[in-house]
């Protein structure tokens, strides 16, 4: 695996791990909400999936760590497969956020498309990049 695929995973990792604890702790907060661009009428109804989401986030982003970290430091070949896999695990959850929006589940309708973009192009960059 290059070093260019290896930075942007190790960025799109870094990315996830800063939304978890959004997801995960601060949901309740408008500010993270909004920055979420997630508008909820009953937190407390929503407070569960938004935990879940963030623990995935959590760890798909550590999971690509420890893979750059195997990659370095065990089996490269171990490693870049990990690497790999986190990279496809983050890369396909966030157009899953995307096709929950296109359903009509995300409100407001059509709030997702940040998210989306912002969460699945490194992940998307990172594989092309291991694959040239």
């Amino acid at each position: 695996m290059n070093g260019f695929a290896q930075i942007v995973a190790l960025l799109a990792a870094l990315v996830y791990l800063g939304a978890a604890p959004l997801e995960m702790f601060y949901y309740d907060r408008p500010a993270v909400r909004k920055l979420l661009h997630v508008d909820t009428e009953n937190v407390d109804d929503v407070r569960m999936w938004a935990f879940v989401v963030g623990f995935r986030n959590l760890l798909g982003g550590l999971g690509t760590i420890i893979g750059l970290i195997i990659l370095h430091n065990g089996t490269e070949a171990a490693g870049a497969a990990v690497v790999l896999t986190g990279c496809w695990y983050m890369l396909l959850a966030s157009l899953a956020m995307g096709v929950a929006d296109a359903f009509g589940l995300w409100r407001p309708r059509g709030g997702s498309v940040l998210g989306t973009i912002g969460s699945s192009v490194l992940p998307l960059i990172a594989l092309i990049a291991a694959s040239a």
